[in-house]
């Protein structure tokens, strides 16, 4: 038996972990069941909206602070989790087995089931010390972030309920580091999953046909592969870059042909594309709609997915939150790297609304796994975030 076994905190996260909210097709009633009994024995109230329909819950938990007309700070985690490969694990993904060296190992460990417990954790801590807090604390529980959240958090925060919280402040999800530097996210990229319908001359494949289909999405896939070796020369030349810091572009499908010897009259092309901040998004899509022409014409451009810049959260002392959370990192002499995040969370929907958001799980010294096989947290980093959460939490509330 590992020295963890008897830990209540690490029972309680064991236990939510070994729910299975994954992808497709999530059950998440089993989870809102846990939920709710957390909450109940934390003496917090709690409310349960379905924006997204009735098989997509959202749990909000709340703490009242002493001046609960102040701006509220919103603790966010989602409940769900991303597809598992049983083969290709050395332990049951969803058995959360801890291992002689404290490892914790089950799908959500990393991504993010840890931070939904340890915002509990800290809270459970907090009030059996007698803390109060100035501001109101929600916990928000959130489906379906895995797929983009258009049935969550997409669709909770434009409603009355979501504008009820008042929320000044949002803590979401970070990544896991793999060195001592803790990762703080104040901003994410516009993502753009874009399409282009190529039209092009059809006939017999024995033939040498004009402005085929094929030679123009050969145009535009050089187009966009010169783009994008362009954006891997800067992150190579700016050792203080990370990738969030440059626009990403793949190709990430190709559809069309009807038979081996028929040119084709129709292909279509799609890339998944990551802008940074720096970037004009109405030139871009100039310059899209000017490759198209340049191609030969014919060509139609489909978005299933345009996200428009939503501004960075200001990691300065204009935002005396940001200074709270710093004096915590700077007090626990904590090394943080701030940055923008490679891919999306939740925080992106809170802060078009024009609430600031930072992004951070506290997990340094640790492989990143989010996604991977055999993904894992150590019970000692699960339990030492929750000491910073019991330092963040009250710091960032009683701004």
């Amino acid at each position: 038996m590992s020295k963890w076994e008897n830990n209540e905190e690490i029972k309680l996260f064991q236990e939510y972990l070994r729910i299975p909210t994954v992808h497709p097709d999530v059950d998440y009633e089993p989870c809102i069941d846990f939920l709710k009994k957390q909450a109940e024995s934390l003496g917090l109230p709690f409310k349960i909206f379905y924006p997204g329909g009735p098989t997509k819950p959202i749990l909000v938990m709340t703490w009242t602070g002493s001046q609960p007309d102040l701006p509220s700070i919103i603790l966010n985690s989602h409940t769900d989790v991303v597809p598992v490969f049983p083969e290709a694990w050395t332990r049951p993904p969803f058995g959360a087995e801890i291992d002689e060296e404290g490892r914790i190992y089950a799908r959500g460990a990393q991504d993010m089931k840890c931070v939904g417990m340890q915002y509990l954790s800290a809270i459970r801590a907090l009030k059996k010390d007698g803390v109060t807090l100035k501001r109101t604390i929600h916990l928000v529980y959130v489906p379906d972030e895995e797929v983009g959240g258009k049935l969550g958090m997409l669709k909770f925060v434009p409603t009355t309920d979501f504008k009820l919280l008042n929320a000044g402040f949002s803590l979401d999800e970070g990544i896991a580091r793999p060195t001592e530097e803790f990762a703080v996210f104040y901003a994410e990229r516009s993502i753009w999953h874009i399409h282009f319908k190529i039209s092009g001359t059809t006939g017999h494949g024995s033939l040498l046909h004009k402005n085929t289909a094929g030679q123009k999405l050969r145009f535009i896939i050089d187009k966009f592969m010169d783009m994008r070796a362009d954006e891997e020369k800067k992150l190579e030349d700016n050792p203080q870059f990370t990738i969030g810091d440059v626009t990403t572009i793949n190709l990430t499908m190709i559809n069309g042909g009807v038979q081996d010897n028929v040119v084709p009259p129709l292909i279509d092309v799609g890339f998944d594309i990551r802008i940074a901040l720096d970037l004009d998004h109405a030139a871009l899509e100039e310059k899209f709609v000017q490759w198209c022409n340049e191609a030969g014409g014919g060509i139609d451009i489909e978005f299933t997915q345009k996200d428009p810049l939503v501004e960075a959260t200001k990691i300065d002392e204009t935002n005396t939150y940001w200074v709270a959370f710093k004096s915590v990192i700077d007090e626990l002499g904590l090394k943080i790297r701030t940055q923008v995040f490679p891919a999306g969370t939740d925080s992106r929907f809170i802060r078009k609304a024009g609430i600031p958001a930072i992004g951070f799980s506290p997990m340094n010294n640790i492989p990143v796994l989010l996604h991977d096989n055999d993904e894992f947290i150590k019970a000692d980093t699960y339990l030492n975030g929750v000491e910073i959460y019991k330092k963040l939490i009250p710091k960032i509330a009683n701004v």
